[in-house]
């Protein structure tokens, strides 16, 4: 076994305008009052990674082209589809009707996230560092999806868990 980095030939990376044309996962992240443009942009690095269909930033999340976004998107934000909404229940107007709305958040009735299989494309929200998912983002959701953790904190960075929620999600849409 060869532990010899793969060349930028063997990575088959798309161009910005040949990712445009690809067919996207029927997932959309929506993120509700994140206040680190950091967690924003590296946000949309994963989202690029996992070919999500867009991104809607709500309320005061940060907007490209702030200079930390850039910093951490690596150029993602050019090619991931993003739409800023006042409040996040305007964003959730806009889900097309093909989706189901998750919340990624800590519930008396979450569902476990290595066990979700979705039945339809996704809107995904991710709450803000401290709060969480709003409770009124919450009341439009059909369930919350959460990561098992088996630690002392019982929390991650948003922009952690939300590699590890597009991980799972791409997994189980592109299974079913």
């Amino acid at each position: 076994m060869s532990l010899e980095k793969k060349s930028m030939e063997e990575l088959q990376r798309l161009s910005v305008e040949a990712f445009h044309s690809t067919q996207k996962l029927p997932l959309i992240v929506v993120l509700d009052q994140v206040r680190s443009a950091l967690n924003v942009g590296s946000i949309f690095r994963s989202s690029d990674a996992f070919n999500v269909e867009a991104i809607y930033l709500c309320g005061y999340t940060p907007c490209p082209p702030q200079r930390e976004i850039l910093k951490s998107a690596l150029g993602s934000t050019e090619s991931v589809k993003w739409m800023h909404f006042n409040t996040v229940e305007e964003a959730l107007k806009a889900v097309p009707t093909s989706h189901e709305i998750w919340a990624l958040e800590q519930t008396h009735n979450s569902v476990a996230l290595h066990t979700f299989q979705p039945q339809s494309g996704i809107a995904l929200i991710l709450g803000n560092e401290i709060d969480g998912v709003s409770d009124e983002a919450l009341q439009l959701c059909k369930g919350s999806l959460e990561i098992e953790q088996f630690g002392t904190k019982h929390s991650l960075n948003v922009s952690v868990s939300a590699g590890i929620a597009l991980f799972h999600i791409s997994q189980a849409l592109t299974l079913r």
